[in-house]
């Protein structure tokens, strides 16, 4: 062996073993605990082999099928609107003009924010006493002030506001490195040919941001099922678990029920979900790149 690949050996171990430490071994281990039944809270009854039976269990739990239903609604809101609005952000920056650089560091202050002072901040506008969104709609007159973060279906709402207010800069970042990745040669032929700037978006411009598009499709779908930060400060899954997405409902399981069994069962369930999809994603991006490549 090469001293070069001694080296680079020598960088690389160190980072698989930390990748095993920190992520492999905890996946496998609430695999294992899966098969448990274990409450902290009642240690006398000891730790028994119950199999499959959490996944059972979760398949027939009302409250656990509900996060499963508020999760993918959330999923099924949240991302496309956060893709379009992250595209249009994208097609401005990637045009020419005065200020571009520091418009493009304001646009991506959301998501430099952490998530638990965004969820904060976002706690205090839609606060039913003194929030800018009540200030807004109604004036000093605050007997007709809403409680969003009360109301079932306000609630999900405003959390999903919150998400796409986030992370809509980090799906533009991706998206603006597609379009920077696009020839000007190809605009500059379409327009000698007289094309119009709609028939150069949509044969030029979305056809080669597709690896992009599945790319940040990707990510924020991933990043959308293991949601826990804005749901823990601005609800607490509530009210009536309305917002009680699937990793919150695990989490409340685990710590707040102490069931340790049944939670693992959720955490495993919610890497599936992650899992699948990701595979699904990675699929459709290596056929949009041969698509790419032979056209």
């Amino acid at each position: 062996m090469r001293s070069s690949q001694r080296l680079a050996l020598s960088f690389l171990v160190p980072s698989f073993f930390f990748v095993a430490l920190f992520c492999l071994f905890p996946i496998v281990e609430s695999f294992r605990l899966s098969f448990y039944r274990m409450i902290l809270t009642l240690p006398w009854l000891g730790r028994q082999m119950v199999g499959w039976e959490n996944y059972g269990d979760l398949l027939t739990d009302p409250v656990a099928l509900a996060s499963i239903r508020t999760t993918l609604i959330f999923i099924g809101v949240t991302i496309p609107l956060e893709l379009l609005l992250g595209l249009g952000i994208a097609l401005v920056l990637n045009e020419a003009f005065r200020g571009r650089g520091l418009l493009r560091a304001v646009v991506l202050v959301p998501w430099a924010v952490p998530t638990v002072v965004a969820s904060q901040m976002w706690r205090f506008i839609f606060n039913d006493r003194y929030g800018l969104v009540n200030f807004m709609l109604f004036g000093a007159d605050t007997s007709r002030y809403l409680a969003p973060l009360a109301d079932p279906y306000l609630a999900l709402a405003a959390i999903m506001i919150a998400e796409i207010w986030k992370t809509t800069p980090f799906a533009a970042l991706i998206l603006l490195a597609g379009l920077q990745s696009i020839s000007e040669d190809l605009y500059e032929a379409a327009s000698v040919d007289g094309a119009t700037p709609w028939q150069k978006f949509r044969h030029i411009t979305l056809p080669l941001l597709k690896p992009a598009l599945l790319l940040a499709l990707l990510f924020r779908t991933i990043d959308s099922l293991r949601v826990f930060d804005l749901v823990y400060v601005m609800t607490q899954g509530g009210p009536a678990d309305a917002t009680n997405v699937l990793q919150f409902y695990g989490y409340k399981k685990t710590f707040g029920e102490g069931m340790i069994g049944y939670g693992s069962a959720i955490a495993v369930t919610v890497f599936f979900m992650s899992l699948v999809l990701a595979l699904a994603y990675l699929r459709a991006f290596k056929a949009s790149r041969l698509q790419g490549q032979t056209s």
